[in-house]
C-alpha cells in the first residue's frame, strides 16, 4: 500500500519566547515492512541545528526556536510504501541491547494492578505468542478508550487504576504487563490509516513484544489487532518519551502556550 502522510505541529504563544530546543522524531523508519518513498520536513519560527539516530535507532532532528518567535509550525509529510507481515517486524537492530526492553521505566513501571492484570498468565499460556495476544485483550478490557482522561505524564499503572486512557496508556500498559511476564517489550509511535479524509490530532500508538523464533511482534492493542498494511512505523522506544514525535523545552515567560496538531494519512 503506498500512503500519502502529511503531519503538522503548531506551537503559539501569548508572548515571545526567549529561546527553546525541540527534538523531532518524525521520520518513519524504513524496514523490511515498510519503505520511505519521500519525505520532508520543513520548520517556521525555527531552525534546524543538527540530526543524528539516537540509542533506538530513531532519526531525531535537534531545532531551536528563533528568539522572540511567536508562532513555531513544523511540518512532516512523504509517502510510504507499506506491506503486510501480520505484525511481525523481526531480529533486533539499533544500539541499545534487548535486556535494556526487559527494564520498566516511570512511565511503565509495573504495580500492584499491572500484577494482578498478568496473574497466572505464563502458567495459563505457555506459547509467548498466544499469551501476548491474551495480554493485549486483557488491557484493552481493562481500559476503555476514552479521550481527555490522561495525558503524557500519565503512567501505565495510573491508567489501569482509572479504567480510562487512550492509545498511548494501552501501549504503556501492556509493556509494563510484558516485562512482568520476563519479555522485552517496546513502545511504538506512528500513523494509522483510516477513513480518507479523517484529520487526527495526534500520532498513533503501539506496542511491540520480542517473541522467541519470530522478533519483534507488533500489537495495537486500541484496536485488537496486530499492525498491517495501514500502520506506519515512526520511532520506538521504551516508553512514550523515548519515541514522542516532538519533545522539547521553551525558556523565557511567553505566557499561555497553545497546541495545534492535524495529521493526515492518504492511500
Amino acid at each position: 500500500m503506498l500512503l500519502n502522510i502529511k503531519h503538522q505541529t503548531s506551537y503559539s504563544y501569548e508572548r515571545p519566547v526567549n529561546y527553546g530546543l525541540q527534538q523531532l522524531r518524525l521520520l518513519p523508519k524504513t524496514r523490511t515492512e515498510q519503505e520511505v518513498i519521500t519525505w520532508s520536513t520543513s520548520v517556521e519560527g525555527a531552525k534546524e541545528e543538527l540530526t543524528f539516530h539516537d540509542h533506538h535507532n530513531n532519526h531525531v532532528t535537534m531545532i531551536s526556536v528563533a528568539d522572540g518567535a511567536r508562532q513555531i509550525t513544523i511540518t512532516s509529510q512523504g509517502q510510504v510504501r507499506t506491506s503486510d507481515t501480520n505484525g511481525v517486524i523481526g531480529e533486533h537492530s539499533g544500539f541499545a541491547p534487548l535486556w535494556y526492553f526487559a527494564e520498566g521505566t516511570p512511565l511503565t513501571r509495573a504495580g500492584n494492578l499491572t500484577r494482578q492484570l498478568v496473574k497466572g498468565m505464563n502458567a495459563e499460556l505457555p506459547d509467548e505468542l498466544e499469551r501476548m495476544h491474551a495480554l493485549s485483550k486483557r488491557v484493552r478490557d481493562a481500559v476503555e478508550w476514552t479521550v481527555g482522561e490522561t495525558n503524557v505524564t500519565t503512567t501505565g499503572e495510573q491508567a489501569l487504576g482509572e479504567g480510562r486512557g487512550v492509545c498511548q496508556d494501552h501501549a504503556h500498559i501492556f509493556c509494563a504487563g510484558a516485562r512482568t511476564l520476563g519479555l522485552s517489550a517496546r513502545y511504538v509511535s506512528g500513523y494509522l490509516a483510516t477513513q480518507e479524509d479523517e484529520v487526527h490530532d495526534a500520532a498513533h500508538a503501539w506496542a511491540e513484544a520480542y517473541i522467541a523464533g519470530l522478533g519483534w511482534v507488533g500489537f495495537d492493542i486500541s484496536n485488537g489487532i496486530s499492525p498491517d498494511e495501514r500502520y506506519v512505523r515512526v520511532a520506538t522506544g521504551r516508553d512514550y518519551r523515548d519515541a514522542a514525535p516532538v519533545s522539547g523545552i521553551s525558556f523565557g515567560d511567553h505566557g499561555g502556550e497553545k497546541l495545534s496538531v492535524a495529521i493526515q494519512v492518504q492511500q
